[in-house]
């Protein structure tokens, strides 16, 4: 009888995984059905990520000009929308791909 195969996954798209559950504020069964993952396996990801320092995972931003208040919080929360899309859509390529077997 032959079992499942073991699927591997890069670390890129480990911490991907890790950083959309951080940053999304949702539950790990949510984004573990959304990408076919395994909670433990993700729950695993995700504590790692948490013990790793914070400069670690996050980029240094810089500001030339000084501006409103108001606009600053918006621009720093579109930003980390921006950012939070972009690794679900990465995520997303990422897992099409290695359900077809394309990933190189």
């Amino acid at each position: 009888m032959e079992g499942r195969q073991r699927r591997s996954f890069t670390e890129e798209y480990k911490r991907q995984a890790a950083e959309l559950v951080v940053s999304s504020g949702r539950s790990i069964t949510s984004v573990g059905k959304e990408l076919g993952l395994r909670d433990s396996v993700l729950r695993r990801w995700v504590e790692k990520l948490r013990q790793e320092p914070a400069s670690a995972t996050r980029r240094p931003t810089t500001q030339a000009t000084p501006m409103p208040a108001d606009q600053a919080a918006e621009i720093a929360r579109l930003r980390e929308e921006n950012e939070r899309l972009r690794m679900e859509r990465d995520i997303l390529k990422n897992s099409i791909a290695i359900f077809a077997g394309t990933r190189t």
